[in-house]
């Protein structure tokens, strides 16, 4: 009979082991992750700020902006420690760390959705946008998308923490993701996978789905309109979500929606650099520099806080 030693403590492998390339790449993910908290707290803080900017759209940002700073506070601390560390263990924090991350994951997805709803009522819907977007209604909407992200990273986490891993404790990643898990496990993992498949095509798909529809209708609303300037204005209001969204979708849906999970380790963790590191700054850019009223709230409370301090 063959012993065997049940792993009670991951190790990470990361990035390359060239202590240069680690010096490297550790400024440079230390500067976006300072660069990304601090342009999603400007964005919640001027929206808070701001009484111009309490309408659903606004609010339903600063949800997201809150979504992506806790996000990549679930992944950047601990990939920069391990960067410098010459023991990488994550302990039973893989778990946690893997459910927030699935979570967060989701509820942002949600939230994507209820935003592409809100800009459909915006173009397609103006007269009944009042009656359709209540206080209420946006605090049912906004809500809704973070009980349901919290109980969508259960199921997963519970499958894959009930799976045995046996002496090789190496995970080939900079966090604990589903497919290096996976790989790691000496169970049979198909009846997981499956499950984790079907989820993550269920919530994805349907998302994207609903989200695409929304702007299906809002494309065919602005075509409708007869002046260039018009159909301009009018799309503009959408441009920036629609950015998020199509860099949000076109990385989630490569990563999670694929019947086995037998991408190479060094493109898994490429993608997986794009939507933990790179999406979370682009959003904070991407409505800060598209979006004039957001500019416009933004100047207004440098002035009067430099009128406040010369006083």
């Amino acid at each position: 009979m063959t012993n065997v030693t049940a792993v009670l403590e991951f190790r990470l492998l990361g990035f390359s082991s060239n202590p240069h390339c680690q010096i490297l790449l550790f400024t440079v993910v230390l500067v976006i992750y300072i660069l990304t908290i601090r342009g999603n707290i400007i964005i919640i803080s001027v929206v808070a700020l701001e009484p111009r900017l309490h309408s659903p759209m606004y609010k339903f940002l600063k949800n997201l902006s809150f979504i992506e700073v806790c996000y990549t506070t679930t992944i950047i601390p601990k990939m920069l420690a391990n960067l410098l560390a010459k023991r990488t263990n994550i302990s039973s924090g893989c778990m946690a760390q893997l459910y927030y991350f699935i979570s967060l994951g989701a509820t942002e997805c949600y939230l994507l959705t209820v935003m592409a709803y809100d800009r459909y009522l915006v173009v397609c819907e103006p007269l009944h946008y009042g009656v359709a977007m209540t206080a209420e209604s946006y605090t049912h909407l906004a809500v809704g998308s973070w009980v349901t992200g919290v109980f969508t990273g259960f199921l997963p986490c519970l499958m894959i923490s009930r799976l045995h891993f046996c002496s090789y404790n190496l995970i080939d990643h900079f966090f604990c993701d589903i497919s290096p898990l996976l790989k790691l496990s000496c169970s049979d993992t198909t009846v997981t996978e499956a499950v984790i498949f079907i989820l993550s095509l269920l919530v994805l798909s349907s998302c994207f789905l609903l989200t695409l529809v929304s702007y299906l209708l809002i494309i065919l609303s602005i075509l409708k309109i007869p002046s260039a300037s018009g159909k301009r204005i009018t799309f503009s209001t959408c441009s920036s979500h629609l950015m998020v969204v199509t860099i949000y979708y076109g990385t989630m849906i490569s990563m999670y929606v694929r019947p086995t999970y037998n991408l190479s380790s060094e493109l898994n963790k490429a993608v997986s650099v794009l939507y933990t590191v790179v999406t979370p700054l682009l959003n904070p850019v991407i409505y800060s520099l598209r979006n004039k009223a957001f500019q416009k709230a933004l100047e207004k409370i440098v002035i009067r806080h430099r009128r406040l301090h010369s006083l």
